[in-house]
């Protein structure tokens, strides 16, 4: 990894570069993206399969797009005992987590007058789940567990099968959450199927859960026909770190994140320059170890750096510019420095806390706002499976009280029609009064 100090000339521009990796738009991308949707949007379930065949290889009936309750039992069956208990102690992590978020409906009597707000769940949500490279059951955890503890009653998963099945662990933690029905399709195909609706999988009213450039185009451009949870990039971690931190963690978790994918970002903040070279050295020792090698080490190269600040509110402010999806603390007395964090998608305090833990089974959510975006979007939550709606009762005294300022602002606007839907009752009030 390089080390760079905030002082070299060219420490800016390698941040930058690092902070917009993915900010590239792909045009010839977009486009295939657009004609793909439009299809499904068209044809419907006919292309779909025709999509699936194309880029999955694998060739599919309408009857075979749905994953049967019997394969999902059977794969419940064929699971690592001890990995499927992982997943329900995660499950329920997770869930007394959210379980905390929940807010209900409200009203309050004022002035001749009731306002209010309901609360109330999406009715039908769809799940993207990963199915290429590698497999995430974590994945499914963290994004339906708190669309049921919002009460959800519908929840569709789509994960895409290159290799011919759906890995056994995916509807494993899929039945655990509580998914609903899943089908056997993914890229973006799968997003305009859940978008657009198809006779086998009927339209949602929410897309949520990460995928590659091709689904995270397809969400955005459905934006709008439904709803999503964020636009995901690549995966990040910063560090802040004092003399004191252990560089041998600090590697570890640099490498944790490395490990994602070649478009992943791992940086280390520190005053200290001695904790720099140790942790460099540590990193290159540990990376030889690493599964895998490969991916980790093309990310830290172009996408990972060492910087070492004039102090730790340097670093601090650094950290609030970057906005990291994850930020750890490794230093003496973390709790001091949190209140100072002003823009991240999750804080890890202290040593004994690698962000290995909310990946899996801590208990917050870890799907987190990525690329700067933590200066303005959340982790996703309870609150992203529930919508709104405001109430308003007044009696005649409460428009007697209010009406004349409604008036008053509707003639400011030139919307005449406004005051006299007013006027008109507060003279037939008049005139009831009279008689």
């Amino acid at each position: 990894m390089r080390i760079i100090k905030t002082t070299d000339r060219v420490s800016g521009a390698i941040l930058r570069e690092i902070i917009n990796r993915a900010s590239r738009d792909n045009m010839e991308i977009e486009k295939k993206v657009k004609r793909i949707l439009s299809d499904i949007e068209k044809e419907g379930d006919k292309a779909v399969i025709k999509y699936t065949e194309l880029y999955d290889g694998i060739s599919l009936k309408p009857s075979e797009i749905r994953v049967s309750r019997d394969k999902i039992k059977r794969a419940c069956k064929s699971v690592n005992k001890k990995t499927l208990k992982s997943l329900e102690i995660s499950a329920e992590r997770i869930k007394r987590f959210h379980e905390k978020e929940r807010l209900n409906s409200w009203f309050t009597v004022e002035d001749g007058s009731i306002l209010g707000q309901l609360r109330r769940p999406l009715r039908r949500i769809g799940v993207y789940v990963p199915g290429g490279k590698a497999a995430y059951p974590s994945s499914v955890l963290m994004n339906v567990i708190p669309a049921k503890v919002a009460g959800v009653s519908e929840i569709a998963m789509c994960v895409p099968m290159p290799a011919g099945d759906i890995n056994s662990y995916i509807l494993a933690a899929a039945d655990i959450a509580g998914v609903t029905e899943i089908y056997r399709i993914g890229g973006a195909q799968a997003i305009g199927a859940m978008a657009y609706g198809t006779r086998t999988t009927p339209k949602v009213d929410k897309i949520v859960g990460p995928g590659n450039i091709y689904v995270a185009t397809a969400k955005r451009l459905v934006f709008g026909m439904v709803d999503i949870d964020m636009m995901a990039g690549p995966s990040e971690i910063l560090i802040i770190a004092d003399e004191k931190a252990d560089p041998e963690f600090i590697a570890a978790d640099l490498l944790s994140q490395a490990e994602h994918d070649e478009m992943a970002s791992s940086i280390l903040l520190t005053d200290s320059k001695s904790l720099a070279i140790k942790t460099e050295k540590e990193v290159s020792k540990q990376l030889k170890k690493t599964k895998r090698k490969m991916i980790a080490e093309k990310s830290l190269k172009k996408y990972g750096a060492i910087i070492v600040t004039k102090n730790m509110i340097e670093a601090i402010d650094i950290a609030n510019e970057i906005a990291p999806e994850h930020l750890e603390i490794m230093v003496e007395r973390p709790f001091e420095i949190i209140g100072k964090i002003k823009n991240a998608g999750a804080i890890f305090l202290g040593p004994w806390t690698p962000e290995a833990v909310g990946d899996y089974s801590a208990g917050p959510n870890h799907v987190l706002p990525t690329g700067g975006t933590a200066r303005f979007f959340s982790p996703l939550g309870v609150e992203d499976f529930m919508k709104r709606t405001s109430f308003l009762s007044f009696t005649r005294e409460g428009l007697e009280g209010i009406g004349g300022t409604v008036i008053s602002i509707a003639e400011i606007e030139g919307l005449k029609a406004h005051g006299d839907s007013v006027r008109i009752r507060l003279k037939k009030d008049s005139r009831l009064k009279k008689g």
